[in-house]
């Protein structure tokens, strides 16, 4: 089992980001989604990300934008991964992944199927749960089986949805994703993250890496009589 890529998503402040890094998380994403509370301005993002360390997976978030309009806010905000969200058609991500690394994000709402992550041939798939309204940072767990049944689907899973460091590791048990991604479960407020509860959460992670791992290896040991 590869480690699991750790994602931190609605970042606002600086001084976050870097103990995103600092304790070990891959992936930090900005929301560029106006009408989110989680919501910065892409020229502060570029202050950011130049700061950051080189190996840092920046991501930003998008929400029913165009092809043009995320092009011209990646490049204001430096950022070489795109996260998109709403009603972007499969085409769109296709061509957008031929610039950046796109991440198609899907909810289990009633209409789900795992196999509509067939569609992202080029993407890496994030499979959130369902709101009415927002999208993302509801605190609100998705489908674990459905996200699990979408892994044949995909090269890349992430699993989002409601995570804390008290489920993360039930639900890398469950779905085994390639990453995790968590934004409410790590906050004192919408935007603004709790070091503390960050740090448990990479910690509950990587206890979950090394459970599963111990299990894997006993059950490859089977049984001698």
């Amino acid at each position: 089992m590869n480690p699991t890529r750790i994602k931190i998503c609605g970042v606002t402040k600086a001084n976050d980001a870097r103990a995103c890094v600092e304790l070990g998380a891959d992936m930090i994403g900005f929301n560029f989604y106006p009408a989110s509370p989680r919501y910065i301005e892409p020229t502060i993002v570029r202050g950011i990300v130049d700061a950051l360390p080189a190996r840092t997976c920046v991501v930003g978030v998008f929400v029913d934008a165009d092809t043009a309009e995320i092009r011209k806010l990646a490049q204001t905000a430096g950022v070489r991964c795109v996260q998109l969200h709403g009603h972007t058609t499969a085409e769109s991500c296709n061509e957008l992944a031929r610039e950046f690394r796109v991440i198609r994000a899907l909810s289990t709402d009633t209409r789900f199927e795992p196999e509509h992550a067939a569609a992202f041939t080029h993407c890496d798939v994030l499979i959130d749960a369902y709101h009415p309204e927002l999208r993302g940072g509801t605190g609100q767990t998705c489908d674990w089986s459905a996200a699990r049944a979408a892994m044949r689907y995909t090269r890349f899973l992430i699993l989002s949805g409601g995570l804390d460091a008290q489920n993360v590791g039930r639900a890398i048990a469950a779905v085994t994703p390639h990453a995790v991604d968590v934004c409410s479960g790590v906050e004192s407020a919408p935007g603004v993250k709790n070091h503390r509860a960050l740090k448990h959460f990479i910690r509950s992670v990587r206890m979950a890496e090394r459970s599963f791992q111990k299990s894997s290896h006993t059950s490859s040991q089977g049984v001698s009589f």
